[in-house]
Parts: structure tokens; C-alpha cells; sequence
């Protein structure tokens, strides 16, 4: 009866192990270099289009406006309707390709310098440090109890970036509500539903995501994160550490024997300014968004303790196995599958830049009217109704003239011109008659031909049926 029970108690008292590894807050450090030169300006480039392009105007109006109510893009001279969706598709599958292009050739390079998430994180940070202070006085603040001064920075922080978190949410909705309306809708509190629920939710997942969760959306929930290694290849540029240089690892101490030792001086740097909280050395790992905030602090050390830059570097795989020099680096990196991504980016681009440059600002739909599908006139023809619904996609004015043919002494009863206004959806009615005999009884083609009066290269020809009985 004995052994049961102390085996039941040797079960009871097993260690539980845990599938989830806790969070450990990470205090980058700041760091100057090359590279953080490079984040800074792409910072400053991506937030100046967003928030500088909502206050852009063309032809008395917002440059940049996806008005969801009338159901019209404007960019800048451009006006897309709905049945210009296969533009957007186009536009996804050039960013698709630039992004495959860019990871093959050096990597998340997107992540690092680019990304919504590593720029609004760069943006929160800089507040942080403004507000609380370098690592140091953020780790030793956090460790305190709560005082008063504590409670004032967390406080100025988090409204600081709430105020930033709203701004952003507001952006956004101004893209898709004509700002100034936006504007006099917050100022008169008569905001709707949908641009109420966009500002706060957007605001609210740039608040946590940036200021809270950080190197965990990177970590944990982007995708790219996880299927990037399937375009990397020996020769993309990635983050690197020379380990053959540096290791074995160890410190400079005055009057020790260092002849025995690597160059790397084991100072943890490159994991102190690591945004995602990595040891580069350890190899090249899915966390690593390709920032290089460790090659500006590792080079910096290097200065310090007089050994050559490059310990930690842009290279690649097949660069460090051979030894390669930095021309035949860039010959390598410059391979076919890179010439392919190319090309087809290249032929895609041209081609959606040829049809966008020769789109025709006009599209037509034509609805029979199925209350009278055909009718005899007083001259014994046959007549049949259309309704025509004519979308005028320049920024100007045109009366268009409209004819029919397909059918022998087909025509168009009454009036046959119409006036739309820019950017603005038309409807006409055009009633079409035929001689009897004209064709066979049943469905029959026949084309409209609409010409603007002022540009005859604003044409378009529909194809549409005529009934006989």
C-alpha cells in the first residue's frame, strides 16, 4: 500500500513546464550610426506622406480622397470608380512582387526601415525616451514603487501618445471623409458611427501595438516574420556576425594576454539595442527585422578598442563561408532569380502604367428596360428602351453624343446627346427603334457608340441587344 502512494506523490510534485515563454520588457538603447541615420529619414519620408498627403489639394478638392459614400478614388487627376477594381489588384500584385524582391535581395530591409509597426514603435519610442529617459532611467523608474514623479512621466507618456495614437486614427479616417468635413464633424460633435469606431480602434491598436506589445506583433503575429526563409536564399544580405573573427569572445583587460582571443569584446551591445531583444551572434534568427542597430553600435565599438568595422555586418551566407570581397558580394547578390523578380516587376509596372495612361475616362452600363421589352411605334418600327448610365471619370464637364448600330435603319429616337458633369454619374434614357424586317425575330446585336463632342478620343462602343417580336 506504501509504494502506490509515494508514487502518487512523486506524480503530484512533477515540475510543470510551460508553452509559453513569459514576456520580458525590452529596454532598447538608443544608438547613432549609418544606419539609424537611414530609419530616421525613412521615418520622417513615410509620416510626411501620411500626414502631410490628407492636406494636399487639386482642382478645389482633397488630392488624395477614397470616398467610400460616393464610391469614387481621387488621386490627383485620377478619379476610379468601382468597375476600376482591376487597378487595385494590379497595385497589389506590383507590391507583392517589390516585396519578394526586397526580401531576396537583402532580407526584412521592409521591416527595419519601413513597416507601419517598426515606424510607429520608432515614433512611441522617442517619446518614451524624451519622457522618462535614457535605458537606464526607464529600467530604473519601471523597478520603483509608485510616487508621485512616477505617476507624472507614466502619465505625460501615455497621454503624449495618445494624443500622437488619435492623430494617426484621424489620418486615416481623413482619407476615406473628406478632411475638412472630418474636421467640422469633430469640432460640432455630429460625427458618424463608421468614422468614430475607425479613429478610436485604428488610435487604440496603434497605442497598444507600438507602445505596449512592440517587438511581439514582429515576433508573434506578422505573417512575413514566418515565411520570409522561404525567399531567402545563401546570397540574400542579411544581418550577420563574423564568428571566425569574433570568437572566442572576451574581454579587453589592461595587461592581459589577448593574443588568444577573437575581436569580440563580449560587451552585449548588439543585444542591448536590439529592438526585438536578440543575440545576433547566435546567428541569423526569424526575430532579426533587419534594422542594423547592432552593426552601428558593434562598429562604434570597434572604434573604441582600435580593431577593424565589420564584425557584425551586411553580408550573406555564401559571402562569409567563402570569404568573398565586397564586389563579389554585390555579383552574387545580382543573380538570376533577382533578374526574374525584376523583370517581371518591371513588365507588370509598364504595363499597368500604358493602360492607366491610355484609360479612357468614360464607362457605360446599359439596363434594358424590362417593363417593355419591345413595342411597335405609330410608323410600325419596333422600339426598345435603354437606360444608359454614364460615368464621366475626367474632372471636366462633357456632353457626349451617342449613336446605334448593328441593325439595318436602326436609330435612336429622340434626343441623342447628353451632358455629364465632371466626375459625375449620368443617367439617360435612349429609346431605339428598327425597321421590322431588319433582323430575325428574338435577341439581336447591336453596339452604342459614345463620343464626347469636345475630344472624339473619349469614345466608347457597348455592345447591347435589340428584341424583335
Amino acid at each position: 500500500m506504501s509504494q502506490p502512494e509515494a508514487s502518487s506523490s512523486q506524480e503530484t510534485t512533477a515540475p510543470q513546464v510551460s508553452l509559453y515563454e513569459k514576456r520580458k520588457k525590452i529596454y532598447a538603447k538608443g544608438v547613432r550610426g549609418y544606419f539609424d541615420n537611414w530609419r530616421i529619414v525613412l521615418v520622417i519620408l513615410t509620416q510626411a506622406l501620411f500626414y502631410g498627403g490628407l492636406w494636399l489639394e487639386w482642382n478645389g478638392r482633397q488630392a488624395l480622397l477614397f470616398h467610400l459614400v460616393e464610391r469614387k478614388f481621387y488621386i490627383f487627376g485620377l478619379v476610379f470608380w468601382p468597375q476600376d477594381v482591376i487597378y487595385l489588384a494590379i497595385l497589389l500584385i506590383i507590391s507583392a512582387y517589390a516585396l519578394f524582391l526586397v526580401t531576396a535581395v537583402a532580407g526584412r530591409l521592409f521591416c527595419g526601415y519601413a513597416c507601419p509597426q517598426t515606424v510607429y514603435t520608432q515614433l512611441f519610442m522617442w517619446i518614451e525616451n524624451r519622457v522618462e529617459g535614457d535605458r537606464n532611467a526607464r529600467m530604473k523608474l519601471d523597478k520603483g514603487p509608485m510616487t508621485a514623479r512616477k505617476f507624472r512621466i507614466k502619465t505625460t507618456k501615455f497621454l503624449l501618445w495618445g494624443i500622437l495614437a488619435l492623430w494617426t486614427g484621424f489620418t486615416l479616417v481623413g482619407y476615406f471623409t473628406p478632411v475638412h468635413e472630418l474636421i467640422n464633424n469633430v469640432i460640432t460633435n455630429t460625427l458618424g458611427p463608421w468614422e468614430t469606431f475607425w479613429i478610436f480602434f485604428y488610435g487604440g491598436f496603434t497605442f497598444l501595438m507600438a507602445g505596449f506589445m512592440r517587438e511581439q506583433v514582429c515576433k508573434y503575429m506578422c505573417p512575413y516574420a514566418r515565411f520570409q526563409s522561404v525567399m531567402f536564399d545563401p546570397d540574400t544580405l542579411i544581418i550577420t556576425y563574423d564568428p571566425e573573427r569574433g570568437e572566442p569572445r572576451g574581454a579587453r583587460k589592461k595587461g592581459s594576454d589577448t593574443r588568444q582571443l577573437g575581436d569580440c569584446v563580449d560587451c552585449g551591445q548588439c543585444v542591448v539595442v536590439c529592438p526585438t531583444g536578440i543575440d545576433i551572434r547566435n546567428g541569423l534568427q526569424y526575430e532579426c527585422i533587419g534594422c542594423a542597430a547592432c552593426v552601428d553600435v558593434c562598429d562604434q565599438v570597434m572604434d573604441k578598442v582600435g580593431l577593424p568595422r565589420g564584425l557584425v555586418r551586411y553580408s550573406t551566407e555564401n559571402a562569409m563561408q567563402q570569404k568573398l570581397p565586397q564586389t563579389d558580394i554585390v555579383r552574387h547578390v545580382v543573380r538570376p532569380r533577382i533578374l526574374i523578380y525584376t523583370a517581371i516587376l518591371i513588365l507588370i509596372t509598364c504595363i499597368a502604367g500604358w493602360f492607366l495612361i491610355h484609360r479612357i475616362p468614360l464607362k457605360v452600363d446599359i439596363i434594358r428596360d424590362r417593363a417593355v421589352l419591345a413595342r411597335e411605334a405609330d410608323d410600325g418600327s419596333i422600339e426598345n428602351v435603354y437606360m444608359l448610365q454614364i460615368m464621366n471619370t475626367d474632372e471636366q464637364p462633357h456632353r457626349y453624343k451617342i449613336a446605334v448600330d448593328g441593325l439595318d435603319g436602326v436609330k435612336i429616337s429622340g434626343p441623342d446627346e447628353v451632358d455629364a458633369k465632371a466626375a459625375g454619374l449620368t443617367s439617360f434614357n435612349a429609346v431605339v427603334s428598327a425597321p421590322p424586317e431588319s433582323g430575325k425575330k428574338g435577341s439581336n446585336p447591336i453596339h452604342f457608340t459614345i463620343t464626347a463632342e469636345q475630344n472624339s478620343s473619349i469614345t466608347l462602343r457597348e455592345k447591347a441587344s435589340f428584341l424583335l417580336p
